[in-house]
């Protein structure tokens, strides 16, 4: 098992926070732009000194979907970061990058072919 140390959990736990802040805000951005509809906020990145925030999204279509809706979702940035700022306590309110999250598309893959070799064992 690794040590973790106490900044290390303070860090999870800021982070754990920020994604779900994140996740509701970005839920009502959605409810206001249907153009933005179909991608996820699947995982939060906080820096080391807490300076930056970087937001991963998934979207069923992949890389290219995102990349077509990503300049929608920077025009929310400000707004973003002004409700971050309310919702969480702290001296400076992070900023924010959106990217692309190719693990959960890993994930996908690997947790797709798992299912596929149990089907196979049960037949």
């Amino acid at each position: 098992m690794a040590i973790h140390t106490l900044r290390d959990r303070k860090k999870a736990q800021k982070e754990s926070h920020m994604y779900q802040e994140i996740s509701k805000i970005f839920h009502l951005i959605v409810l206001d732009n249907e153009a933005l509809r179909g991608l996820m906020v699947s995982r939060v990145s906080l820096s080391r000194d807490k300076s930056h925030v970087t937001v991963y999204f998934y979207a069923p279509g992949g890389l290219a979907e995102f990349e077509e809706k990503r300049p929608t979702l920077v025009l929310y940035k400000a707004s973003m970061r002004k409700a971050i700022s309310q919702l969480i306590p702290g001296r400076y309110t992070p900023d924010l990058t959106f990217t692309f999250d190719a693990l959960f598309e890993k994930q996908q893959k690997i947790q797709n072919l798992i299912d596929k070799a149990i089907t196979e064992e049960q037949e």
